[in-house]
């Protein structure tokens, strides 16, 4: 319990150095941007390329990407749902932040620090995350506006996808070990000095674009949103640790954990996108990250 106390305490500390930097005028908005490009395009994918390079595919990293994708097919058209008749600005603000996972910049670095082995089930997880928050959700999102286009979501989603470097790096990885072929070593020891630097990296991001500061406004919104997506956490987790029969201890864990993972950046972009205020969406993924860290060592704690 100590270890694990520390350690998540460790890593609130680096969210922490991240926030009071900016504060200090250090550090801005800006440059978490810059950090942002840093960590999708070198050190995550350096990552994956590490943690994938020897492992086996078998059906349970098949079974966690369609989980995945299960899991937020649930959670968005179970928002399409329950806000039908609300404003099209606000369903589309409740459909991006009740669905999709923070993986790479939060649960990635929060598991390697307790469970380095399930790092490739987390991954395999993210295979599936990753279709639908960089493209999967946001079809089924912007598919109730009039002006939708049904004929282009395929070609929508594709080019989503073929964008997303992580996603490319984990089809390309997932390709090789389908035919068992692993990277040289050499290439994997500099890939890990990158990779290294992921976990820090990105939750020093997280520090700079934390946020709590929110219009008295959209308090009920966001309060809404947070009490659905982590009563869904919870039945989600019961499941996966109670229910389903998982042989594999490690995918029990991952899939018990990542049920509380907190709201992924993309669901900023893409509320921001469609007009929802910046501050109101840097409050929400604000909140859920801190939620998240407490309730994911409360959990931690309880099923080790």
């Amino acid at each position: 319990m100590s270890t694990i106390l520390l350690n998540a305490f460790g890593l609130f500390l680096i969210i922490l150095v991240g926030f009071f930097l900016k504060k200090g005028g250090l550090v801005s908005k800006s440059d978490g941007k810059v950090l942002s490009n840093i960590i999708v395009t070198i050190t995550l994918p350096a990552t994956v390329i590490v943690g994938m390079n020897t492992m086996n595919i078998t059906a349970d990293f098949i079974l966690l990407a369609t989980i995945a994708v299960a899991m937020n097919l649930i959670l968005v058209f179970t928002a399409k749902f329950l806000w039908r008749k609300d404003s099209y600005l606000d369903r589309v603000f409740f459909m991006y932040c009740i669905s999709g996972y923070n993986v790479g910049n939060f649960t990635l670095p929060f598991i390697q620090s307790f469970y380095p082995l399930a790092l490739p089930y987390l991954f395999m997880f993210d295979v599936g995350n990753c279709i639908m928050i960089a493209g999967g959700s946001k079809i089924i999102v912007e598919s109730s506006h009039p002006d939708f286009d049904k004929k282009q979501a395929t070609q929508l989603l594709s080019q989503a996808l073929l964008r997303s470097i992580p996603f490319m790096t984990y089809l390309i990885m997932v390709i090789l070990r389908f035919f068992s072929i692993s990277l040289p070593a050499f290439s994997i020891d500099i890939f890990k000095l990158f990779s290294s630097a992921n976990g820090f990296l990105s939750l020093l991001m997280i520090g700079i674009y934390l946020e709590l500061h929110l219009p008295k406004t959209a308090m009920i919104k966001v309060l809404k949103i947070l009490s659905w997506r982590y009563a869904f956490g919870a039945l989600f987790a019961i499941l996966f640790y109670f229910v389903l029969p998982f042989d594999n201890p490690l995918v029990k864990i991952v899939l018990t954990v990542l049920a509380f993972a907190p709201i992924p950046t993309f669901a900023v972009i893409n509320s921001v996108a469609a007009g929802v205020k910046e501050e109101v969406t840097g409050f929400i993924s604000s909140v859920s990250i801190l939620l998240s860290l407490a309730i994911m060592t409360i959990v931690m704690i309880l099923i080790t």
